[in-house]
């Protein structure tokens, strides 16, 4: 007995929704920077607010976690506030590789965009016309070749 076959077209998935919505325009180093900042602040907030319910001994109010999400993220860390719940101790770290990261895609993205204007001010605008200069030099030395060929037949006759 054979298995019924399932449709090849399944729903879209949330994912590639997503992704599409990202990729709509070109991406850029400015582009990616904005939608990574976007990610890590909404991350920090989140992180913010939830180490508040994960671990709310040490972290008494909302306002509390918030500012330990963002001097964790930025790799500050006073160390006012640390979580000691092994579920706050998850939230924690995951903020720090996130933190790590955000750091990291940021400066490689304001990297990117100095060297991408640099380039753009050393290219030669006239760079195009060189194969162009090339090409109108190869047919005046192929006549220069032709014509020698022509006189030196035309001595030979004679």
């Amino acid at each position: 007995m054979t298995k019924p076959k399932t449709s090849a077209a399944s729903p879209p998935q949330v994912h590639s929704r997503g992704a599409d919505f990202l990729l709509r325009k070109p991406l850029t180093a400015t582009r990616a920077a904005r939608i990574i900042a976007s990610f890590t602040i909404s991350a920090t907030i989140l992180a913010g607010v939830l180490i508040h319910f994960t671990d709310e001994q040490n972290f008494q109010n909302i306002g509390d976690g918030l500012w330990w999400a963002v001097q964790t993220v930025t790799t500050v860390g006073y160390g006012d506030h640390v979580p000691t719940s092994t579920t706050g101790q998850l939230v924690a770290a995951l903020v720090m590789i996130g933190g790590i990261g955000f750091l990291t895609v940021i400066t490689a993205a304001i990297t990117s965009t100095f060297i991408e204007n640099a380039r753009a001010g050393t290219e030669d605008p006239e760079s195009d016309a060189v194969p162009a200069k090339l090409d109108q030099i190869r047919a005046r030395l192929d006549g220069i070749e032709t014509a020698l060929r022509d006189i030196g037949v035309r001595d030979r006759d004679e």
